[in-house]
């Protein structure tokens, strides 16, 4: 069984200084050296001369107690987070801005390390990191004013999405020991509002392949999404290498922006056909695709198709969870082909092809007062 000791050795002018002797000697996960002792910065007179030293000494040695003590425990848990010194004192915002830099094009990531700037400064070290701090950023979100040009606050929705990266980061940072503490499971996540998701029916999304758009690539990236279900971040990064198979079993191998999980995701030949010539494997589909032409063109493509009302890009993928549901595919299929972790995600789609059905059957009525039967 690894001992911790309390030792002194001289240090000069009558003093003493304290460290932590480890025995056995434990590897250090920083540096990968093995590591006998442990200098803990306190000293005490060798032969206190006043009131003042005597007190001094019997504080530190009180204290000095207490951390050994603590080490000790630390030890016998496997629990060596205090030899990681280097990581401790690092920025979590470098590794914070590192995770959203994964996900090139994922204004969620890019929005969240942004606002955590804000509430914290340019730097901020791990060690500082704790459940006080984080709670205080949860109520940040849902109060201060947008980074945008308005000032109003976020939508609490918006918050609660932002909050939600910062928490997987948290516990990425404890996975690889940058913090000794789970934060990212000890705090609560910020309630979402059940919202509505705007979407299009059937002949709606016919007439829109139908209708004029001045972006072509616009177009094309919002019908392959209502036939896919893919976000906006991961057609943007799509590339012709992802597309794999032969006529009739097509697939796409890609890794999702949202998740950093790998998918395999079935797609047909009619599906494909909108894509046009096959280009070079590293050649992207969707190449010039930008979420500005996808604001600049949305809205006058949807007045050309005679729809008149609130949708922004990420409806396609709504349309596409609908018309899977309404056509009868089951839940477990949609939430797989979402790529949804859990299909609870996914049962939000069903309320709204409840509410579609049960206003169907009421527009069949009777006028049962008539006296015909």
């Amino acid at each position: 069984m690894t001992k911790v000791t309390l030792r002194h050795k001289p240090i000069g002018k009558g003093r003493k200084s304290l460290y932590l002797e480890i025995y056995p000697p434990i590897q250090s996960e920083t540096t990968g050296k093995l590591l006998r002792k442990l200098y803990l910065k306190m000293f005490t007179y060798n032969r206190p001369r006043s009131e003042v030293e005597r007190h001094h000494n019997k504080e530190t040695v009180s204290l000095a107690e207490h951390m050994r003590a603590q080490r000790q425990i630390d030890v016998h848990n496997a629990d060596y987070g205090f030899l990681n010194k280097t990581k401790f004192n690092s920025d979590f915002i470098d590794f914070f801005q590192t995770e959203a830099n994964k996900r090139p094009g994922s204004v969620h990531w890019s929005m969240a390390v942004a606002y955590f700037k804000k509430f914290v400064g340019k730097t901020f070290l791990f060690k500082h990191l704790n459940e006080t701090l984080c709670e205080a950023y949860k109520n940040y979100l849902l109060s201060s004013p947008s980074l945008g040009r308005s000032k109003r606050t976020i939508k609490k929705n918006t918050a609660a999405t932002y909050f939600s990266r910062f928490k997987s980061v948290l516990k990425k940072a404890y996975r690889n020991k940058y913090i000794s503490a789970d934060l990212g499971n000890s705090i609560y996540n910020i309630k979402i509002d059940d919202t509505h998701r705007p979407y299009l029916f059937k002949d709606e999304l016919q007439k829109m392949a139908d209708s004029e758009c001045k972006s072509s690539i616009v177009k094309k990236a919002g019908i392959f999404s209502a036939l896919t279900g893919l976000r906006f971040c991961d057609i943007e990064n799509l590339k012709w290498g992802n597309i794999q198979g032969t006529s009739g079993n097509y697939y796409i191998l890609y890794k999702q922006n949202k998740t950093g999980k790998a998918e395999y995701y079935p797609v047909s030949n009619d599906t494909l056909s909108l894509l046009g010539s096959r280009g070079g494997d590293e050649v992207k589909i969707f190449e010039g695709l930008k979420y500005d032409l996808v604001i600049k063109y949305l809205p006058e493509w949807l007045k050309n198709a005679g729809i008149k009302k609130h949708f922004t890009f990420h409806g396609f993928r709504h349309t596409f969870a609908t018309l899977q549901l309404t056509s009868g595919t089951d839940i477990y299929t949609v939430s797989k082909l979402l790529g949804h972790k859990d299909v609870k995600t996914t049962e939000v789609y069903v309320r709204i092809v409840d509410e579609l059905t049960k206003k169907a059957s009421e527009k069949i009525k009777l006028d049962l007062n008539a006296k015909t039967y």
